[in-house]
């Protein structure tokens, strides 16, 4: 038996180990937290990575991710532009419902994003993260509307489409008048300039690097990382060391260098070991523009629904919790990112308004057996999914009725055979029109706006800025 003296002793240190790990808890908590890094290509299409069937692209980092994670097939971006597609993935809501569908953000233009919606990066602020973008924002260039006023700590990078800067010979869509300089921005202050080609095709590899930079800074804490490349947007630039890795074809250089942004995010998580306590998330904002692939799909960028239109190459990592090589076929949309991400980081979300998405987290975690948590999938007010049948608007304004098990390619216009069922999922799409016109919240609108900058002045060019020179860039072909 032991002495009262020792069981004393002994008592004393239980309590004084057991106290220590009381006070410990919350700290272990919040490291526990996973990290979230959400990247978001620009007009890259189901088929442009090697994940979805390229052969031609080479995206070893992506192969890697599939290999080690999960490649999600039935996911759906929530609109068919830059500007709506982004507000979809911000707010979990349909673009239409808070005024952002329609055409893109302008420069100077009076419209944005709300800053009374709810982002992924005020939920995220909400539970203790700190959150950066860094990439194309693309929701209003206007201060009121910019990321920082968005639920965002830090902001590098450009407002608006890379198009919109004085070498494109369209002009401008509404006004026809000439671009002024595509700016960039840091926070909230302009810091420099896109000036040409050689500018342009930077901008892949500085987002990379203000990323790196965050996540370094941020390993000690939890950190949401959204990463909206401008990449593979039109116009496109490869520089002439990428260009000829790529055997002379920029699309594919373009490519390729968003599979190399892949593989330092990649790397930099390992390196940091913090790897086994990050989602990543990769997925794209819309069909391909010219140039890139549906792959087995039909259509592209523009024009009616059909899949290649919103389908979109997705890709979920997160070692040690994601299944190694796991294949989630559960139909998932942009628009269930934010309601996924609440679950997993332990966040609410507002209860006062409409929030379209849907909790898919058992999705994007690629857990075996998943259901889909969308019984109908809509396709905007164009098309509605429900199950394996598919009913679109198509170019001339008629309905077709596809089964995308049978006819993942959409080449069998089947409403003449089964008219009833056509019929039936019209009845639905325009119910939903109806809701979403009677349920609306207005964008952002102010009564006056100006341009970020009209002249370069003596704002530095973006390779200036950087202290890089005396490189050279070859531009698409159109």
């Amino acid at each position: 038996m032991c002495s009262k003296k020792t069981l004393s002793v002994f008592l004393i240190l239980l309590f004084t180990y057991l106290t220590s790990l009381s006070a410990d808890r919350p700290l272990r908590q919040a490291q526990d937290k996973p990290n979230v890094v959400l990247m978001f290509i620009d007009d890259m299409g189901y088929g442009d990575i090697g994940p979805f069937g390229n052969t031609v692209n080479q995206t070893p980092h992506l192969d890697r991710m599939a290999k080690e994670g999960n490649r999600l097939t039935q996911y759906y971006t929530s609109n068919t532009a830059c500007t709506p597609s982004r507000a979809a993935l911000m707010t979990g809501t349909y673009a239409a419902r808070i005024g952002m569908d329609g055409t893109v953000c302008f420069p100077n233009e009076k419209r944005g994003l709300n800053p009374t919606e709810y982002t992924v990066g005020d939920m995220m602020k909400s539970v203790g993260y700190r959150t950066g973008i860094f990439g194309k924002w693309h929701l209003g260039d206007q201060r009121e509307f910019l990321p920082l006023q968005n639920g965002f700590d830090e902001y590098f990078g450009i407002p608006y489409s890379n198009d919109m800067w004085p070498f494109n010979l369209n002009r401008h869509r509404h006004t026809k008048e000439t671009y002024t300089p595509l700016p960039v921005l840091r926070q909230n202050k302009v810091v420099a300039y896109v000036s040409d080609g050689a500018d342009q095709s930077l901008l892949c590899e500085v987002i990379t690097d203000e990323a790196v930079k965050f996540i370094k800074k941020n390993k000690d804490q939890p950190f949401f990382l959204y990463m909206p490349h401008a990449y593979v947007h039109l116009p496109r630039f490869g520089r002439l060391d990428l260009t000829k890795k790529a055997d002379g074809d920029i699309d594919r250089a373009t490519v390729e260098e968003v599979d190399t942004s892949v593989g330092r995010i990649l790397d930099t998580l390992e390196e940091l070991g913090i790897d086994e306590n990050t989602l990543f998330i990769f997925t794209s904002d819309n069909g391909p523009a010219r140039g890139m692939s549906a792959g087995p799909l039909r259509g592209n960028k523009g024009g009616p629904k059909y899949e290649g239109h919103m389908r979109e190459p997705t890709l979920t990592w997160w070692p040690g919790t994601i299944p190694a090589g796991q294949v989630t076929e559960a139909i998932t949309a942009s628009i269930d990112v934010l309601p996924s991400l609440a679950k997993l980081v332990g966040a609410e979300i507002p209860t006062d308004r409409i929030t379209d998405g849907k909790n898919s987290l058992d999705a994007l975690l690629g857990k075996s057996q998943t259901k889909s948590a969308h019984e109908i999938l809509f396709y905007e007010i164009d098309a509605i999914r429900r199950g394996n049948w598919k009913l679109v608007r198509g170019r001339n304004g008629d309905f077709e009725l596809y089964n995308l098990k049978n006819d993942l390619g959409e080449t069998k216009n089947l409403v003449e055979a089964r008219p009833k069922l056509a019929k039936e999922l019209k009845a639905i799409l325009d119910d939903h029109a109806e809701e979403l016109a009677a349920n609306t919240r207005p964008p952002g609108m102010l009564d006056h706006s100006d341009f970020l900058i009209s002249e370069p002045g003596n704002l530095p060019k973006l390779r200036d800025y950087l202290g890089m020179k005396n490189f050279e860039a070859l531009e698409r072909s159109n």
